[in-house]
């Protein structure tokens, strides 16, 4: 009779430490959009306002309401392993892009 109710609390007391039992919290995610474009000057988007003739209004909105990352670099010259990189989270010399 030991043996079971050993085995029984064995089961029960990592149960009582579930994350179905943890409290509730109401965080919201963050909207997260990545914009990934290739051979992108700074003066492509009309909210760099450097040529007046660009007009990009949906891309301005979002920079208004959102924030603005001014400086981005890369691993490499051409877009694939760049890309790659991005998209995997892995330097691109792990998979052959160089």
């Amino acid at each position: 009779m030991n043996r079971i109710t050993t085995l029984i609390l064995t089961g029960l007391l990592p149960a009582s430490f579930s994350p179905a039992h943890a409290a509730e919290t109401n965080t919201a995610k963050p909207n997260i959009i990545v914009i990934l474009t290739d051979d992108h000057g700074y003066a492509d988007l009309s909210s760099q306002r450097q040529l007046p003739d660009v007009k990009t209004p949906n891309i301005d909105r979002l920079a208004a309401q959102g924030v603005r990352l001014t400086a981005g670099y890369v691993t490499a010259p051409q877009c694939s392993p760049s890309r790659a990189g991005l998209l995997t989270g892995r330097y691109q010399q792990k998979f052959g892009l160089d």
